[in-house]
Parts: structure tokens; C-alpha cells; sequence
């Protein structure tokens, strides 16, 4: 476990954006090195344009439109250099940052801004529509005005005074288990955050000639993105977005601008190590590290992966939009030698395994539900104080609600959602071990295994398969290859073969309208060593 790392004094006044902008002036690069760059326009910014666009903006907004500290903007806009500009403006305002994703319906965006209760809207011309009327007009950031704003110094930013427990960001769960909630983060909670990764050394070997620029393919709304474009820049990494993920752009796009990083989601993964196109006609030598978040890989997927780029290392972590993004991570390149792991604990987070019917602790090498606390922790869920109470006990612990393990060296092992173990005749059966195993088939392209009802067992595991093109595989065939392989209660009993298993942005699979059971939220790892062997009872690590 690394040692803790201090943060600035809790009675500071002190805004993330004063706080990033603080820590690019101690870092040995000139202004002009670039900071962003949209990868569709090639159009770049450099660090002392991004500081001096987002105090432009920040006065435009205070005096012509008179935002002002605590009220809340909304953003409804595809991945744009320009909603990395506006957060840090607002930030600077004290005005809370609440980022949406334009391809909600119109009713799951009323729903949204019924909670975050906004004044004024950050849209394009493409998802203003899905906007009702508010209190100011929406500003269009695809707009000449809105270039205005940022490029043009018209009135001089009156000091805004901002403490660091002040309401920061809304940010939205998926609601792959309920209905979305608004996620609420302090000031205090990005400035741990970035302090964290200001003293974690990197998890992957990089080539020092190479300056990192880091291409963010996952929305910028979500904790993934959203973090790691904060993250990156706050550590003067150049930040390349594209507006929406296609692969080839995203080939064209690391062979032009030299990307280091990728910020990605597990389908993209799985389809660079399958796909034959992505080697064939690309440079991508410069290519350094992918990170994958948002659910965690199959082995067999890493495998594919690293033999086809072996020079790339491929980077799992743990988070949760509640406590500002990262749980765990790997700690060093070493760190993704360990098969199956998601890493260790950041500095200045805590957790715990806790058996979850009686509460009590548990040692290593035994599952139970992973209780977090840190400085990052989120405030709550707005205009949710039932759902806050019922994830955080008197101490302050956060209640994940992930069957998780540690071993003895420190390494979380993820097994499954509490909620979804598939309960058949008494027994607990993890949807995502059987998962790994059917996506371990040479056929199987994807798989998703859900709790089935039945009579007489309660519940049944039934997998949702999609199959390779000219593949003759059927259900009696994956059948056997599940029972070759577990134990006669953790038999597939039910198949059903389809085009698509549907997801959300960052690759979690989602209910669909089409689907007749809930396809529920679902990270998956293997070969952990905390198989159920021992009885549920664990020190804090």
C-alpha cells in the first residue's frame, strides 16, 4: 500500500480549476506546449490558451449572463475541446458543473435536470432540443459567440470566493441498477483526486522522449472521462478528444497526433485485439498504455491484446462516480503482470471486506462486500437522502455493493454485483465467472448470463451469446462447454442467441426496451485466488 499523500489545508479557499492551473506552473514545459486537441478538426490549444480561454469565458458568464457561485449549469454535448474549457470556467465561478450525455431520451434528461435544478444549459445545435426552458437561454458551444466568449476579453473576472467543501459536479450514475441518481462531489473530492494522481507513479513504462498525450475516446459526462481528462492535464499531459468513437478515426487519430494513451471502454479493447484492420495501415508505435475502465476485461480478451501489440500495456483499475473515480489501479508495470487483479489501493483510501449479512469484517482470500472511505468520497445523491443513508454507514464507510476480494498482497479481486448472483437452489452462482468461461469460446464474440426464474429452483443462469458470423455453434453445443468446466449448479440452463448485447457508454450492459430480463451491470475478471473456500469474516487494508 502506498503512503498517504497530504492534501491542501481543508480551510483553503481553494476551486479545482485554481488548484489545477496552480500545479501547471511548476511543470518544466513552456505555455505554448499544447494542452488540447480535437482529433476530428485537428484544432489545438495550448496550456496558456486554455487558461486564458476559460477566464474569458468565466467573466463573459459572470458579467453579461451574471452566473453566479451555487447555482448549477447543465451540459448536453458530445466529447469537445470546448467542454473541457467550459468546466474549468464554471469551476472557477463556483458554479456546479452537471454533464449529461446527449444520447439519453428527452424523458431520462427531464429526469436529470429535475434534480440538478439548473439555471442556464451548455448544448449544441444538434441536443439542444432535448432541452427545456430555463431560467437563461442555452448557449450553443458549437457557435461563433460561444468562440467569442472564450477567445474575446470583454469585462474583468471579479474574484469569486470558493470553499473547497462546496458543491463541485452533479454527475449521474448509470442506472444499470436503479433508477440514475445524481452523484455529488465537493471541490475538496477533485482537488484528492488530483492530488492522488500528482503521486502515483505510472502503472505502465514510458518511453521519456515521448511527451504523453492521452486520447480520450469515453464521454467526457461520465467519471471515466471526465476524470481522466481532469487528471491528465492537471499532470501536463496533452488531452486529444474525439466526438464520438469510430474505430479507423480512432486508428488515424493515434498515427497523426502520437498518442501515448487510450482511455477506453472494454468493447473497444476486445475489438483492436480481434480485428485484423487495426495493425494493417496504422502507425501506432507511439502507442504506450490503454486503460480500461467502466467494466473490466476478460483475460482471454488482455491476451489476444497484448500479443498483438506487446509493446502496449493494457491497465485495469477499480472505481465508482462516488468517490471521484479511482479505487484501485495497478501501482508500477509490475503490477499488470498479477492475472486477474484490478490493482491496489490509491494513496489515501481505505477499504474493507465485509461480510454483508452481518457487517462483519473479513480477512484476505475471502469475498464479501467492498466497503470504501477516502477524502474523495461524494457528498450524496441530490434530492436522494434514503438512497445516501442506505450506502453509507455511521462511520462513513461506502457500501459498493461489488462481491470483491483481497489478497494477501493487497490485490482487489472483483467477482460480481451482490445484487446479481444468481441465486439456484441455494446457491450462489456469479454470472461473471460464467461469462469469462463462454467468452473463453473461439464462437463466441459476447455473452451475458442473467438470473432466469424458475419454479423450482428459484433462479436459473441463462446466457445471452452473440456468435461469430459463420459460426454453426448452438445451444446444446455451449451447454456442454459450461459443463465441461463448473460445477452441475453453475450449468448454463438456458440459451438464447442474439446480434447485440447492449451497453451503455462505457461499456456496462444495460436494459434494453427490447429485452424481455434485465441485462444487468457486469465487470468481469478471472483466475482470482478468492474462490468461495472460506467461510464469510477483515482488517482494513
Amino acid at each position: 500500500m502506498l503512503a498517504d499523500v497530504p492534501l491542501p489545508p481543508v480551510s483553503l479557499p481553494l476551486s479545482v480549476t485554481d488548484y489545477a492551473f496552480s500545479l501547471l506552473k511548476n511543470l518544466p514545459f513552456p505555455e505554448s506546449t499544447t494542452a488540447l486537441i480535437d482529433v476530428d478538426t485537428g484544432d489545438r490549444v495550448s496550456f496558456s490558451e486554455l487558461i486564458r480561454r476559460s477566464r474569458n469565458l468565466s467573466a463573459y458568464l459572470q458579467n453579461k449572463i451574471g452566473l453566479v457561485k451555487g447555482q448549477t449549469a447543465f451540459i448536453l454535448s458530445p466529447n469537445s475541446i470546448h467542454t473541457i474549457v467550459l468546466y474549468f470556467s464554471l469551476f472557477s465561478l463556483g458554479v456546479i458543473v452537471s454533464p449529461s450525455n446527449p444520447a439519453l431520451t428527452i424523458s431520462e434528461i427531464a429526469h436529470q435536470i429535475n434534480l440538478c435544478k439548473p439555471v442556464i444549459a451548455f448544448a449544441t445545435k444538434t441536443t439542444s432540443s432535448k432541452i427545456p426552458p430555463l431560467r437563461h437561454s442555452t448557449i450553443f458551444l458549437d457557435s461563433s459567440d460561444f468562440h467569442s466568449m472564450t477567445t474575446e476579453s470583454v469585462a474583468e473576472l471579479k474574484p469569486v470566493n470558493i470553499s473547497q467543501s462546496d458543491l463541485a459536479t452533479i454527475l449521474y450514475s448509470s442506472g444499470t441498477t436503479g433508477k440514475t441518481k445524481g452523484v455529488m462531489m465537493a471541490h475538496r473530492n477533485w482537488i484528492g483526486s488530483i492530488t492522488v494522481a500528482q503521486s502515483v507513479p505510472p502503472s505502465s513504462a514510458t518511453v521519456a522522449a515521448a511527451k504523453p498525450v492521452a486520447l480520450v475516446v469515453v464521454p467526457l459526462c461520465h467519471v471515466y472521462g471526465f476524470g481522466t481528462g481532469l487528471m491528465s492535464l492537471s499532470l501536463g499531459r496533452t488531452v486529444a478528444v474525439m466526438e464520438r468513437f469510430e474505430l479507423k478515426s480512432m486508428l488515424r487519430g493515434i498515427e497523426r497526433f502520437r498518442i501515448t494513451h487510450l482511455s477506453l471502454a472494454p468493447p473497444v479493447v476486445v475489438r483492436m485485439a480481434k480485428n485484423d484492420e487495426v495493425k494493417d495501415g496504422y502507425d501506432l508505435s507511439s502507442l504506450q498504455a490503454v486503460a480500461c475502465g467502466g467494466a473490466v476485461l476478460p483475460r482471454g480478451a488482455i491476451q489476444r491484446f497484448s500479443h498483438r501489440f506487446p509493446r502496449v500495456q493494457v491497465i485495469q483499475g477499480y472505481g465508482l462516480t462516488e468517490i471521484c473515480g479511482g479505487v484501485t489501479r495497478p501501482i508500477g508495470p509490475e503490477d499488470n503482470r498479477v492475472p486477474g487483479t484490478i490493482g491496489r489501493l490509491i494513496p489515501n483510501l481505505r477499504a474493507k471486506i465485509v461480510d454483508p449479512d452481518t457487517g462483519i469484517s473479513l480477512p484476505p482470500l475471502n469475498q464479501g462486500e467492498l466497503w470504501v472511505k477516502a477524502p474523495t468520497l461524494f457528498k450524496g445523491y441530490i434530492g436522494d437522502d434514503k438512497a445516501t443513508i442506505a450506502c453509507l454507514d455511521s462511520e462513513g464507510w461506502y457500501k459498493t455493493g461489488d462481491l470483491c476480494c483481497f489478497d494477501k498482497k493487497g490485490f482487489l479481486y472483483f467477482v460480481d454485483r451482490l445484487k446479481e448472483l444468481i441465486k439456484y437452489k441455494g446457491h450462489q452462482v456469479a454470472p461473471a465467472e460464467l461469462e469469462q468461461l463462454l467468452q473463453s469460446h473461439h464462437d463466441v464474440v459476447e455473452a451475458a448470463v442473467i438470473p432466469y426464474p424458475d419454479e423450482e429452483a428459484g433462479q436459473i443462469p441463462m446466457a445471452f451469446i452473440v456468435r461469430r458470423a459463420d459460426s454453426t455453434l448452438d445451444e446444446s453445443k455451449i451447454k456442454d462447454f459450461v459443463a465441461d468446466q463448473v460445477a452441475p449448479y453453475k450449468r448454463i440452463r438456458r440459451v438464447a442467441f442474439i446480434y447485440s448485447i447492449p451497453k451503455n457508454a462505457t461499456g456496462k450492459m444495460k436494459t434494453s426496451g427490447a429485452w424481455q430480463w434485465k441485462i444487468p451491470q457486469r465487470r468481469v475478471i478471472e483466475d482470482y485466488p478468492c474462490a468461495a473456500k472460506a467461510p464469510l469474516t477483515s482488517s482494513a487494508i
